[in-house]
């Protein structure tokens, strides 16, 4: 019987997808980029010796011309490919549900305007019905930086803290002990409602402890308001045969707990490892366990940091083998992303790139997937993999996976 593990490296794009024009982000390359800041800040190459092994730097000099200062592998014992993305957006939800095989082809809603950016009568219909006396920012912002600007006045008026970003999402940031974090998860699932009319994919709730704008941090207690995917995903399709589909991190978030048979929290990239680990000794036959390593993304690349992006990865490299070890012989680890978010590049956003598909068992070695149409070939490849009726988009790779 046949079990998974997806890690989504969140934000681990490995150079400019082939529509990065109409995105503006031609010539992002989150891997490259991470390896020339570490080369040029730290005196060393970035040392990535295990997701060499899997085909990683072969992927990604595919994906790109750019030069990429890591050492390769001298032996493959992988499959290793890249993957562009078919949905019309570069955000989270977008780039979750086309790994899953359901791509979205609609276009988002978007807040556009840096400032003033939600409508008045969507503020006015919150505030009526959460009953709070108003809110603060209403802007394009960073979640980091906002903190330090709002932080105090947050706390002194009791107002949320809201923003978007070039995404299609609304935040809100709150103190946990003057707010309350119960309290804004209830403010939050009230503007999810209220946001259905303006076609947004997202709220999420940003708590966060501290007491003066130099130490506020956001805690672990995030959570994510999703609209549910357009169509079945193969998580849906796993779980009606009677598999089991164990969410670690966002995942159940993202795909707004639908096809989830179980979802587990961590907060952190070691205790999303460790979780991971875990369920893999326990999980049954027909299991496919899904984590988002959400870290990359939030801590490193929106906030614009190679250096702590390129230590991440090390630590991920270092940790790698010991699920290379766990795996049993009848499952399958992918590793892959959701988008890129070159820290490299200007502003905070999330950049349009390919992203690596690295798959492994124990009996693969140096298979060669090349370029993929559609992030929906995992998906795909998954539902073969499980003998699952087929996704409506992807191409499976199963096929070569079992050739070799």
């Amino acid at each position: 019987m046949a079990k998974a593990v997806i890690l989504v490296l969140d934000s681990f794009g490995i150079g400019s997808a082939p529509d990065a024009d109409r995105f503006g982000d031609v010539g992002a390359n989150t891997l490259a980029s991470i390896a020339r800041e570490f080369s040029k800040q730290k005196g060393r190459s970035l040392a990535l010796p295990n997701l060499a092994s899997l085909g990683l730097i072969k992927a990604a000099r595919q994906a790109s011309t750019d030069p990429i200062t890591v050492a390769d592998a001298s032996q493959i014992a992988g499959a290793y490919g890249y993957a562009a993305e078919l949905s019309s957006g570069k955000d989270t939800p977008s780039g979750h549900w086309e790994i899953a095989g359901v791509p979205v082809l609609f276009e988002w809603g978007y807040f556009h305007n840096k400032t003033d950016s939600f409508p008045a009568e969507l503020i006015e219909k919150l505030c009526a019905e959460t009953g709070v006396t108003g809110v603060l920012g209403n802007c394009h912002a960073s979640g980091t930086e906002i903190l330090k600007k709002l932080g105090d006045e947050h706390i002194r008026t009791g107002k949320p803290i809201c923003y978007t970003s070039a995404d299609s999402v609304f935040q809100v940031a709150a103190h946990e002990e003057h707010f309350g974090l119960e309290k804004l998860l209830e403010f939050c699932q009230v503007a999810r409602r209220l946001l259905d009319e303006y076609n947004i994919g997202r709220v999420i709730a940003r708590p966060f402890l501290g007491d003066a704008p130099d130490n506020y941090a956001r805690t672990g207690n995030r959570r994510d308001y999703s609209v549910l995917p357009p169509a079945p995903t193969v998580l849906d399709k796993l779980t009606a045969s009677g598999g089991e589909v164990i969410s670690i991190g966002k995942i159940a978030d993202i795909y707004a707990h639908q096809g989830i048979s179980q979802s587990l929290k961590a907060t952190g990239l070691a205790a999303l490892l460790d979780t991971t680990l875990a369920q893999m000794q326990t999980a049954a036959d027909r299991s496919l366990i899904f984590t988002n390593l959400v870290d990359f993304d939030q801590n490193f690349g929106h906030r614009r940091d190679p250096i702590g992006y390129g230590e991440a990865l090390e630590y991920f490299d270092q940790r790698l083998p010991e699920f290379l070890s766990a795996l049993d012989d009848d499952t399958l680890l992918v590793l892959t992303a959701d988008h890129g978010c070159d820290p490299t590049w200007p502003g905070t956003e999330h950049t349009r790139e390919y992203i690596p598909v690295l798959c492994y068992t124990k009996q693969m070695a140096d298979i060669e997937l090349g370029e993929r149409a559609s992030f929906a070939d995992i998906g795909q490849t998954l539902a073969s993999y499980f003998s699952l009726d087929a996704m409506d988009y992807g191409e499976s790779f199963l096929p070569q996976l079992i050739k070799n």
